[in-house]
């Protein structure tokens, strides 16, 4: 595993090996519970400014990793890092300023907001929270920060359920740039929305981001949506980050079989085109059981006795690219790799 693959010195989120685990039920009278490990080692690094797409399949870790950044999900292991504090040991000052600088826009807006509270009160909390002004300047702001999301000004006196799906997104992510973050974390915020929304929704987190240079983590399992939004990418699967790099670099030429499978079983919206065949074969391995070596092999055809028994690390591929297979080289079409120490 690797430490800080950014190519900055102080990211302004860093993941170090985080581990989270959730404990199984236990099977028949007698049996033990047992601990499924949902994210296995992962290290990240997100600059400030920067955005970062989280991709892979559903169960295979992507939410559990962002959720145990905010907090919400138990970490067995590793280190959490923001703005260089160290989440596990920092002070209730340092948390509080964390709590400030780091919001989350949830994958369902009807989940996430109370429904019993107003829109003005829901968006208006954080600064109460937060101490920030006083009543009148908290619904000043509220206002400002609605009209900006593209709802009308009498959208404060309603509930959550009087609005549309659309609309309680973007109340969502109203109530996350409230307090004017420097990181927001986006657990697919769109996967609840139809398709016209779901550009809209999209392009008003591009235009935030750009207008006040948020970071972003934007989990998501559309490779055409977080190559449209992000800088970079990483690739998860079971767990484990298998590749990861400028998403243009990735996307043009993946380095891992799973990612070159995504890629290939994306829908491309042009007639002319050849239709992009996946090439992966079998079904997904239950997560709880990974096989061994690197789990992917099971479905994999450039599979050999290696992968079966080792687990392939992180090799560093050209100057930012880092991926985790025996045969990154054969996969890239003849690419050699140098093993990242």
């Amino acid at each position: 595993m690797i430490r800080g693959e950014t190519t900055v010195e102080v990211p302004l989120l860093e993941l170090d090996a985080v581990t989270v685990s959730y404990r199984l039920p236990s099977q028949g009278m007698f049996g033990l519970s047992r601990a499924f490990r949902a994210v296995d080692g992962v290290s990240l690094a997100i600059a400030c400014g920067e955005s970062l797409g989280l991709v892979g399949e559903t169960g295979c870790g992507k939410s559990s990793l962002a959720r145990a950044v905010y907090g919400l999900a138990p970490i067995a292991d590793g280190a959490v890092r923001f703005d260089g504090v160290d989440l596990a040991i920092a002070t209730a000052t340092e948390r509080r300023a964390i709590r400030r600088g780091m919001q989350m826009i949830f994958q369902d807006p009807g989940g996430s907001l109370n429904p019993r509270m107003r829109i003005e009160a829901l968006v208006a909390e954080p600064l109460e929270i937060h101490g920030v002004g006083n009543r009148r300047t908290r619904k000043d702001k509220v206002v400002e920060v609605l009209e900006a999301m593209g709802l009308a000004a009498d959208a404060v006196a309603r509930f959550p359920h009087e609005l549309s799906g659309g609309q309680r997104q973007r109340v969502a992510i109203a109530r996350a740039i409230v307090l004017e973050p420097t990181l927001v974390l986006a657990d697919e915020p769109t996967s609840a929305l139809d398709v016209s929304l779901q550009a809209q929704i999209l392009n008003l987190i591009a235009a935030l981001r750009r207008d006040m240079g948020l970071a972003l983590l934007f989990v998501s399992h559309d490779l055409d949506v977080v190559g449209h939004l992000c800088d970079r990418i990483a690739v998860m699967y079971l767990g484990r980050i298998v590749e990861s790099g400028p998403a243009t670099e990735v996307l043009a030429s993946p380095g891992h079989p799973y990612t070159r499978d995504l890629v290939a079983s994306s829908p491309v919206p042009d007639p002319d085109r050849p239709i992009r065949s996946a090439v992966a074969t079998g079904d997904p391995p239950n997560p709880a059981a990974p096989p061994a070596g690197c789990r992917y092999h099971p479905r994999c055809v450039h599979a050999t006795d290696i992968c079966a028994s080792e687990s392939p690390v992180l090799t560093r591929i050209g100057a930012d690219r880092l991926v985790a297979c025996h045969h990154a080289e054969r996969v890239m079409g003849g690419k050699s790799g140098q093993r990242n120490p």
